[in-house]
């Protein structure tokens, strides 16, 4: 049996794109392991010349330590015209290398989960006189670069209500946009542990109050600042509580926590492949604003407390916390450590639990591959049909 062939399309700037592709494959593999054969390609990385190629590797450098940069970045590529410009550059720059992905997959249907591909690809299909269906998976929860919405997509997946706003005001009509949710790793997709199991595979203490400070996967922000001003608070209070801190690839962070003396009992870890487990073991967490790690803490039913956001993509995210009524936002670690505190002794975390669980999409990636399973469907039927 022939497989129809799939290309996802992404960028490796910040690890969301990758992640988002990366569970989408997951789906096809698990819902439809014989008809459909799926790659994740980095077409900017992987098929465009030099200096182009290189530039995804600056994303996490400029985050990490030049913000203001990436807000200047940001706003620029916010003016339709300024992005319009540098795409059609980019486009007569790299059209030859890009028509190299569609020779090399040959694909059926192609899926973007990064903002800056719609358009480009978009373009070459029609040039190419290609009549391949490209669909849009949103990544993006309350912020939305225009770049994620173009209204010749077959289809726009996104994962809130502003977001589907949003593409309906780009030129989207209704019956593209479609409101599954984020699309995450199947381990947040399966059934979870409850929390006495998942702190009894932890080694956590089985009773107490439990906060997760998470650092993302290099470990950045001041999550050391965190990690203490939140121990002394818990442990001034008398509540019985204990802390998880996840570092990264941060090894000099896990190193110095490792080697810290701490008033309450702390568990620290460096990179992490079970950050559900963590999540199932705790009763709240403490991250940066990116849309991934919300959406899982969503499904976990977790009260979420941000802080820290990447100006531009994830600005929304902090909003659709709070407005939601799933979490708090701080960015200093002494009101941070305050806050958590107040939710030890509080008594708001089953109430924020509960709407988190609601907002919850656990089988986000299921549903989008099946909408696309059909949609590839009808395309094959037309085709037989013409």
């Amino acid at each position: 049996m022939n497989r129809s062939r799939i290309l996802i399309l992404m960028s490796a700037t910040g690890g969301g794109h990758r992640a988002s592709a990366q569970a989408l494959q997951a789906a096809f593999a698990a819902r439809y392991p014989d008809r459909f054969q799926v790659e994740v390609v980095d077409p900017w990385t992987d098929y465009t010349p030099w200096p182009i190629n290189q530039i995804p590797r600056t994303y996490s450098p400029i985050v990490a330590r030049a913000l203001w940069f990436w807000k200047l970045l940001w706003l620029v590529f916010e003016n339709e015209r300024a992005l319009s410009a540098v795409l059609r550059l980019a486009y007569l720059l790299c059209r030859n290398e890009l028509r190299k992905v569609l020779q090399d997959y040959r694909p059926h249907l192609i899926i973007s989960v990064h903002p800056l591909i719609q358009h480009i690809c978009l373009r070459l299909l029609e040039q190419e006189r290609v009549p391949i269906p490209f669909v849009t998976v949103v990544t993006d929860l309350a912020s939305f670069h225009h770049g994620w919405f173009h209204a010749r997509a077959e289809r726009c997946y996104v994962a809130s209500e502003a977001a589907a706003d949003a593409a309906r005001r780009h030129g989207l009509p209704a019956r593209k946009v479609r409101l599954l949710g984020l699309p995450v790793r199947s381990a947040f997709t399966d059934a979870l542990p409850d929390k006495a199991t998942a702190r009894a595979r932890l080694g956590l203490a089985d009773s107490g109050f439990t906060a997760l400070l998470l650092g993302g996967g290099e470990g950045m922000g001041p999550v050391a600042a965190i990690a203490h001003a939140v121990a002394r608070r818990l442990a001034a209070t008398g509540t019985a509580a204990q802390l998880v801190v996840i570092c990264g690839r941060n090894k000099r962070l896990r190193q110095a926590l490792q080697r810290s003396d701490w008033p309450i009992p702390v568990q620290v870890c460096g990179f992490v492949d079970n950050v559900q487990e963590w999540m199932a073991a705790s009763d709240c967490v403490i991250t940066k604003a990116g849309p991934g790690t919300i959406a899982e803490a969503l499904i976990c039913g977790l009260p979420i407390l941000v802080s820290g956001f990447i100006p531009g993509q994830e600005e929304g995210n902090v909003s659709y916390v709070v407005e939601n009524g799933v979490g708090a936002y701080c960015d200093a670690p002494e009101d941070i450590a305050a806050t958590v505190s107040d939710w030890a002794g509080g008594n708001q975390l089953p109430q924020m639990a509960a709407r988190s669980r609601k907002l919850g999409r656990p089988r986000a990636a299921y549903d989008i591959v099946d909408e696309i399973a059909e949609l590839v469907d009808g395309e094959a039927a037309e085709s037989e049909d013409s």
